[in-house]
């Protein structure tokens, strides 16, 4: 049998995991051919001279003409006027299909422009790096990682399958759920995560600036980027996360409002009874908090979602580990 799964396919979007399907097609010979389409003609030059696409093509309506399978890779925000320029050139029997972090909106926004005849199977690979761009990308981004699929109800079985097949091919592990479900799991174990980190970081980065300002007026000597060169590996690990492109999660969070609010609803109550029990010296419930915890992340281990970890004198010592 054929590896080839796809004959045609278009990628609208040719950034991190544009470039990173790209590759991993190539590599294990999923596609017959590969169209890129991006906005700037400097992306299209770039993705050519990188050879993850065949051609390239700045018009989204040209870039699908023919195409078995197209997958929209740009911020979530774009999807619905992206659509609209391309659904009429869609052949009957294609598939679109996308790797949006929330998926209601994808739906709305996308499925009234796919055309009769054409199927539609939302996805969202768990995969990611905080680097953009078409350089950014490799073929084993997707491997050992979820991908999610949230085709609406009466989508045509067969071509969940083939979505499904490619996304295994590219070494994930795939689940099918219902868009609302998706969109509230992910709100908290993805979304407020990098919510918080956005948030710390920037704290940390004022409170940076008004302890400069309280040195120099103290005229005391100013020790420049102390967030920097200071960093513990927790912040660190929150500064990674706070470096991920600004306008995909803007668009996460302006297009899944309603769970990542009540997440954070909910967030905010644990930090307050975390703040009450640290003022009032509870030391056993902070104990029983952090066990419980600490568990979760030996749960992420054992399933082989702990990404690439290296452990440090610094990580044992956090870790209570004996050295």
């Amino acid at each position: 049998m054929s590896d080839v799964l796809f004959e045609r396919v278009a990628l609208i979007g040719l950034g991190l995991e544009g470039s990173s399907l790209g590759w991993v097609m190539k590599r294990e010979g999923l596609a017959g051919h590969i169209a890129g389409c991006a906005r700037t003609q400097a992306t299209l030059d770039k993705a050519m001279e990188l050879g993850f696409v065949d051609s390239v093509d700045a018009d989204p309506a040209a870039a699908v003409a023919d195409a078995d399978l197209v997958i929209l890779c740009t911020p979530v925000s774009t999807f619905g006027d992206l659509a609209a320029k391309f659904g009429s050139a869609l052949k009957s029997g294609a598939i679109v299909s996308d790797v949006g972090s929330v998926k209601r909106a994808v739906i709305r926004d996308v499925g009234p422009h796919i055309p009769q005849g054409v199927h539609f199977v939302p996805g969202h690979p768990i995969a990611g790096t905080e680097l953009s761009g078409p350089e950014a990308g490799f073929a084993e981004l997707f491997e050992h990682r979820y991908c999610i699929l949230t085709p609406p109800p009466g989508t045509d079985r067969d071509a969940v399958e083939k979505v499904a097949e490619l996304w295994r091919r590219a070494g994930s592990m795939v689940d099918i759920m219902d868009a609302n479900h998706h969109d509230r799991v992910l709100a908290i174990t993805s979304h407020l995560p990098h919510l918080i980190a956005y948030t710390i970081v920037g704290t940390a980065a004022d409170l940076e600036g008004q302890l400069r300002r309280e040195d120099t007026e103290n005229g005391d000597v100013v020790e420049t980027r102390e967030v920097i060169k200071y960093s513990a590996g927790g912040f660190r690990d929150f500064t990674r996360i706070a470096g991920s492109d600004p306008i995909m999660w803007r668009d996460v969070f302006l297009n899944n409002r309603e769970a990542v609010l009540e997440m954070l609803g909910r967030f905010s109550e644990d930090l307050t009874a975390l703040q009450r029990a640290i003022r009032w010296g509870e030391g056993e419930a902070l104990e029983d908090w952090f066990r419980r915890t600490r568990e979760i992340r030996r749960g992420v281990v054992e399933m082989g979602q702990a990404g690439r970890f290296i452990a440090t004198e610094e990580d044992d010592d956090a870790q209570g580990n004996d050295r």
